[in-house]
């Protein structure tokens, strides 16, 4: 015997979604002279008629029913005005219903304000930089729209405008960020220079190997004050100046005694084997490089930093009498060249460590990256084309190879500060 389900007075009514009918103008395939452009003109053409449907909605909320006599309304409806929306890197114009409450004040639509928002437009500005458009080819960069439809916020000016206001908010909070407790037994230090300028940027590695650019600072050249002001602000904004710390840096000599003298025997200094080796071989005839490369790579792939300090010793011997700028060159900074050997370090992190190449890319990034720019007008601008070129870049950032050789190093860099801290007791 089949079972039927009983009618009920008791059934709850469901309220149902509102809903809005669009009209769409579908032209026939044979009219279409450009697929791709009349397709996005459709799709124009269908957003601005579900914008309007969706601003009369919220109108018809406000001041309910056209026509209908409501003691209850909270505003009423004040005609049409002219505004303009965010759409595709661009603003154009639109018919915007208003509203007026009782007390005579203008009541934003929900709908357009969510339309009219110029968060897209600021972040397309962005991207479209970030893609090596210039401000100059921006508009050409869009989608083109209907030839009687009105665009704004794409000239040449216009976009600027919105990059230098996004760039520097972004700035000053980039800049000003304490860099938290993380701890970055890392830092490499080089710089870039961009027309008159030069940027020192610090790049830090944490314990995981995972990059971060900790800070920077704008100056002519890697002068003691730059340095010791980049380095200021690093201590200022979070870098603990008592822990042993490893400083990659490509032998500047003033950057060397900005580091000695802020964090003092805790700093190991590992100077960049590569431009040592560039800076060897200048002082060199060709016919000599490839014996002398030989003497170099063996040295630095050794394990015990005191063999590798003899044979680079013998190589300065011999070349003291023939060659002493090259000589003079090899004994410069010698022992820094050295420091991971010292520290125990070897495998895939001593090869990334032991060059600045790592931020050596970072700034690469940052040349392709303001390419567009062919006049610096002030530090200020360079700084914020470098902050901006930086945030791009961290999106791209991958851990060290080796990484998980930074424990050791770590250890390494701890040993170093507790006999530091022995000496000083005995001292005291």
């Amino acid at each position: 015997m089949t079972k039927h389900a009983k009618k009920s007075d008791h059934l709850q009514a469901v309220d149902l979604p509102k809903t809005m009918a669009v009209e769409i103008p579908l032209p026939l395939l044979g009219a279409f002279t450009n697929i791709e452009r009349s397709f996005f003109e459709l799709c124009i053409d269908a957003g601005q008629q579900v914008l309007g449907a969706m601003m009369e909605q919220d109108r018809e909320d406000l001041c309910g029913p056209r026509w209908r006599r409501d003691p209850d309304r909270r505003a009423g409806r004040s005609g049409t005005t002219r505004s303009e929306v965010t759409l595709g890197g661009r603003r154009i114009p639109i018919a915007r219903p208003r509203v007026r409450s009782k007390e005579g004040e203008e009541v934003e639509l929900p709908s357009f304000a969510f339309a009219a928002k110029r968060d897209p437009l600021d972040r397309h500005a962005l991207n479209a930089v970030a893609c090596g458009i210039s401000s100059r080819k921006y508009a050409r960069s869009l989608d083109p729209l209907p030839d009687e439809m009105e665009e704004r916020s794409t000239s040449k000016s216009s976009v600027s405008r919105r990059y230098v206001a996004m760039t520097t908010k972004q700035m000053t909070s980039w800049l000003t960020t304490p860099l938290g407790d993380r701890h970055f037994p890392i830092v490499m230090i080089d710089g870039i220079h961009l027309g008159d300028h030069l940027v020192l940027i610090a790049l830090g590695i944490d314990t995981e190997g995972k990059k971060q650019v900790l800070g920077l600072r704008e100056g002519d050249t890697e002068n003691g004050q730059v340095a010791r002001s980049l380095l200021r602000d690093l201590v200022e904004r979070g870098l603990d100046p008592e822990r042993a710390r490893l400083f990659v840096i490509d032998g500047a000599k003033a950057l060397t005694s900005a580091i000695r003298k802020m964090f003092g025997p805790l700093a190991k200094i590992q100077r960049c084997q590569i431009h040592k080796h560039r800076n060897i071989l200048g002082h060199l005839p060709d016919r000599l490089h490839e014996s002398v490369k030989a003497v170099l790579r063996e040295a630095w792939s050794l394990g015990d930093a005191t063999v590798a300090k003899r044979r680079l010793e013998r190589l300065a011997s011999s070349l003291e009498a023939d060659h002493p700028g090259a000589a003079a060159s090899v004994r410069e900074g010698l022992d820094e060249t050295l420091t991971l050997q010292r520290l125990g370090i070897g495998g895939r992190l001593y090869k990334k460590l032991r060059s600045t190449n790592a931020i050596e890319n970072l700034n690469s990034g940052i040349a392709t990256y303001s390419k567009n720019v062919k006049r610096w007008q002030g530090g200020r601008m360079v700084v914020r084309w470098v902050s901006a070129a930086i945030v791009e870049a961290e999106k791209k950032f991958r851990r060290v190879q080796g990484w998980r050789d930074i424990e050791k190093l770590v250890r390494a860099l701890d040993a170093v500060q507790q006999k530091q801290e022995a000496t000083a007791r005995r001292v005291a």
